[in-house]
């Protein structure tokens, strides 16, 4: 099979997103579609906003070289959307200039059992990105002592899941998961005492990094990161084999074209701020990938935007903690929205709303379905609890103002819609 080279027309089609990447899920694989048919846009509910994109720019050598690593990645592994092939292919290339990023992006490379394609993907990008260290289950010590601030390399780690796979074994590996943490931005030396006069040394933490295990990371780590959600390989689903001495030479000689193109924009690269579709954290992980997207031209801009909007809304909240409290509030809105945005819901009738959503997690949350005490639990945080309230007719009951929820809405919500307007409180 030989690698697409060439650079179709800007123009938006659709794609699924985030169907086909959830792990277990049925859904069609798109492996067999040519490469000049994924510039694309994302597909979901029809009123939902279309993602951020940059003016297009013609295609560049970069383009090309980009085109051939993301159908080589194609021909190896399954991967779990498009989008997350775009991912890692503009990971790849953005380890080539880490000397210019302000923050080192993860890759965690995640899948829900063995036989994901989670090592392949690894064996490629290891002869695809800039002086790779690859290793299994090794020390933090070991990690940031091969770490320079001049040429930093990248990290690949295989098996994590032997570092973070359950709370005790991650308790054992604290001093790893700082080193990730740390990591992910410039500036963050780690302190170290050694030699016979004791003298405090400092060791560079900065280094890009793809992590690769069954189940996901520790939460600080995936905020961190480009998730790619791997899946089992379903019957009609096919790669090439993947052959040391034939097919990793193969890559290499990419690799070297791709680090020549690189090296030849670094002076663009260190000047360029690129428009992000996500902000925050997020935003400081794809800023690379984006950057390497733009310098490229072509398509390259628009379906990076499409894959950082996507699978950065896919990710978000879907850790058990911080994502059903931020989908309580969500939910929360929904419910006063559609009773009509009263200036206060009883408690019951709030909990009534939520559990009956047949599209939300609440009913499903404990036998009895999402309680007073669940609710308080998941509101704690934001400073929000039940009080008593005076409701039309003389009546008190145990209820929320909408007040209560502005601020938090206009901090914490998704912007799908404007939070309702707060109206005065009625009674205590």
């Amino acid at each position: 099979m030989k690698p697409t080279t060439s650079t179709p027309s800007d123009a938006p089609a659709k794609a699924i997103w985030p169907t086909a990447a959830i792990p277990g899920q049925p859904g069609a694989h798109l492996h067999d579609a040519p490469d000049e048919d994924l510039n694309t846009a994302v597909e979901g509910p029809a009123e939902a906003d279309e993602p951020p994109t940059a003016p297009s720019t013609p295609a560049s050598e970069g383009a090309a070289i980009l085109d051939e690593l993301r159908a080589t990645i194609r021909r190896y592994v399954v991967m779990p959307s498009e989008e997350a092939l775009t991912a890692a292919t503009l990971w790849a290339a953005a380890t080539h200039l880490q000397t210019v990023w302000q923050h080192a992006p993860r890759l965690a490379v995640v899948g829900p059992a063995k036989r994901c394609g989670k090592s392949r993907l690894l064996e490629v990008l290891i002869e695809a990105v800039h002086d790779p260290l690859i290793t299994v289950n090794a020390s933090a010590a070991a990690i940031f002592r091969s770490i320079s601030d001049a040429n930093p390399p990248t990290l690949l780690v295989d098996e994590v899941d032997t570092i973070f796979g359950s709370a005790k074994v991650a308790e054992k590996n604290e001093e790893m998961r700082g080193l990730l943490n740390a990591g992910h931005q410039r500036n963050r030396p780690t302190l170290r005492v050694s030699g016979p006069n004791h003298d405090v040394q400092k060791f560079s933490t900065f280094a890009m990094a793809a992590l690769a295990g069954i189940g996901d990371l520790p939460d600080t780590i995936m905020d961190r990161s480009v998730v790619i959600r791997m899946r089992r390989r379903a019957g009609g689903e096919k790669v090439t084999s993947w052959r040391y001495g034939r097919d990793d030479l193969t890559v290499k000689a990419l690799r070297e074209r791709l680090a020549a193109w690189l090296a030849s924009v670094r002076d663009e690269a260190i000047a360029l701020e690129p428009k992000l579709p996500v902000d925050d954290r997020a935003a400081d992980t794809w800023e690379p990938l984006i950057s390497v997207a733009d310098l490229a031209g072509g398509r390259w801009p628009m379906i990076a935007r499409t894959a950082c909007k996507a699978m950065t809304d896919y990710e978000s909240g879907r850790d058990q903690d911080g994502g059903l409290k931020i989908r309580i509030l969500t939910d929360i809105r929904k419910a006063f929205a559609g009773l009509g945005n009263p200036p206060a819901l009883r408690t019951a009738d709030l909990l009534n709303f939520l559990n009956a959503d047949p599209e939300a997690p609440w009913a499903e949350i404990s036998s009895a379905g999402l309680t007073p005490l669940k609710l308080r639990a998941l509101l704690t945080d934001y400073g929000i609890s039940s009080g008593n309230r005076r409701f039309p007719g003389g009546n008190q009951a145990k209820g929320f103002t909408l007040a209560q929820f502005t601020d938090a809405w206009t901090r914490y919500c998704p912007p799908e819609g404007p939070a309702p307007e707060a109206a005065p409180a009625t009674g205590a």
